[in-house]
């Protein structure tokens, strides 16, 4: 089963001792349409902007204005109605997919982990590349070559244990770490 969820930020239980926890709400969705194999056409808030494609949608399956985003999902619903949450509080591990932070375009230093140059006086090689080529032979640069570029804004799909799931207020608290920023929007998927 899948669900689309948003990063609300870390905290940690009170119990000792203490266990890190990621807080992850679990979007209020209503399902379209279901086909046989279980895959069904969701539609879920979002606060992006409308269109008359997404408007025509909404008009065929009879959905409220704030429903404005739509994606495929594997269900547990057999009908369309509400997206069901059931299946959440008897699941123990969650395959979580965000996309990173985006860090915009950023040097060697930062995106490789280089160790660049002396910082002294004199010194003029402080946290550039350095050299990117061999001499005449091959005559070009390797691909795959460790260089400045765009870093973060990246899928990541991690698998986290499941500590609570408060199923009135779509709240889930899994163990350690989620990727992505407080507010991003991702993918959570039942590992059986």
């Amino acid at each position: 089963m899948e669900y689309i969820i948003e990063k609300i930020g870390m905290s940690r239980t009170i119990a000792v001792p203490s266990v890190p926890v990621t807080l992850l709400r679990v979007l209020e969705a209503k399902v379209c349409s279901v086909d046989e194999n279980k895959r069904a056409l969701v539609s879920y808030v979002s606060g992006k902007k409308m269109n008359r494609a997404i408007a025509g949608q909404q008009k065929k399956y009879n959905l409220s204005a704030a429903f404005n985003r739509f994606v495929t999902l594997d269900v547990a619903n057999a009908e369309v109605g509400d997206l069901s949450t059931a299946p959440l509080s008897e699941a123990q591990r969650l395959k979580l997919s965000l996309n990173t932070k985006g860090r915009g375009f950023t040097g060697v230093m930062k995106r490789h982990n280089f160790g660049g140059g002396p910082g002294a006086h004199g010194h003029r090689f402080h946290r550039s590349t350095g050299s990117i080529g061999n001499r005449e032979w091959p005559g070009r640069v390797q691909k795959g070559k460790k260089m400045p570029g765009h870093y973060g804004n990246s899928q990541v799909t991690v698998q986290n244990e499941i500590v609570s799931f408060d199923a009135e207020n779509g709240i889930l608290a899994v163990k350690g770490s989620v990727p992505g920023a407080n507010g991003s929007l991702g993918k959570a998927r039942i590992v059986k």
